[in-house]
């Protein structure tokens, strides 16, 4: 579906004295291993968007771009409690798991109390169940330490984003070291920007032949003619762990037993977010 709005785009409507088999798809590269079954298919769509600008079919793409399973979603390696090499993915509702491409798992937003990692583990505090009465902490092991600092800091921005109507405020620092990250989300959430009202002129662009050498059709006439008269080439044009411990620190509710004052090492100290709702 997709590369037939992107064959719209370039070629304007299809043409059937001109093309009579996929041939005329040869330039295009719809996806890593490309198949004649792939641009057949493409074909008989192609056929079906017939009086769609180039504008519309973008649009269309867009569109059903978004729709896809995994739009939107930032990917993390790492591993489960069994050393099972998998991928966590962070997106607007929450973070999944994933084992050879399939989704084996999700944690949605509401779902989750805590996130926190400590060296190069990532853990995740889940409220319990209707039939369970504990809380769940879940832990992954991350490739290293920086890595699973990215993967928090992401979730945090995107539960933020997604889910709050504003931003925590900024805490301004004390004298005393906290065992918490001072990082913060605190630019506009998408409930801010959907009530700011869009007042702006309409933007103008030119729209470019692709860099491949495709014949002029219809659709984008007016703009060959332009780029001959400017005697100008075209521009590009880019289409598009182990298992948890029994008690984390950070995460526990309970309150911890008084240890011998030691001090702490910031690069060891479990970096924690509460979520709120």
């Amino acid at each position: 579906m997709l590369g037939s709005y992107l064959v719209q785009s370039e070629l304007g409507d299809f043409n059937s004295d001109e093309y009579t088999d996929t041939s005329y798809l040869k330039d295009f590269r719809f996806s890593p291993n490309q198949t004649p079954e792939l641009e057949s298919k493409v074909m008989e769509l192609h056929k079906t968007h017939k009086g769609q600008t180039p504008s519309e079919a973008e649009l269309h793409y867009l569109e059903n771009a978004k729709k896809l399973a995994m739009y939107g979603v930032d990917l993390h390696p790492a591993k489960d409690s069994e050393g099972v090499n998998i991928t966590i993915g962070v997106c607007s509702t929450g973070l999944l798991v994933y084992n050879d491409k399939l989704r084996i798992n999700r944690f949605a937003w509401p779902k989750i109390l805590k996130i926190a990692y400590k060296r190069n583990y990532f853990y995740v505090k889940i409220r319990p169940g209707e039939y369970e009465q504990y809380e769940q902490t879940i832990g992954f092991k991350l490739p290293s330490h920086r890595a699973a600092k990215k993967l928090w800091r992401v979730s945090v921005e995107h539960h933020t984003f997604f889910r709050l109507t504003s931003p925590d405020a900024t805490v301004k620092p004390g004298i005393l070291p906290k065992l918490s990250s001072n990082f913060r989300y605190s630019r506009r959430t998408q409930f801010q920007t959907k009530q700011i009202p869009i007042d702006r002129e309409q933007p103008s662009f030119e729209r470019t032949l692709s860099s491949r050498k495709i014949p002029v059709t219809r659709s984008l006439d007016p703009l060959h003619q332009q780029n001959n008269e400017a005697n100008k080439e075209p521009i590009n044009k880019r289409h598009t762990m182990p298992h948890p411990p029994s008690r984390v620190p950070g995460l526990d509710s309970s309150p911890a037993k008084k240890d011998k004052v030691r001090p702490v090492l910031k690069s060891i100290s479990m970096q924690y977010s509460s979520f709120r709702y």
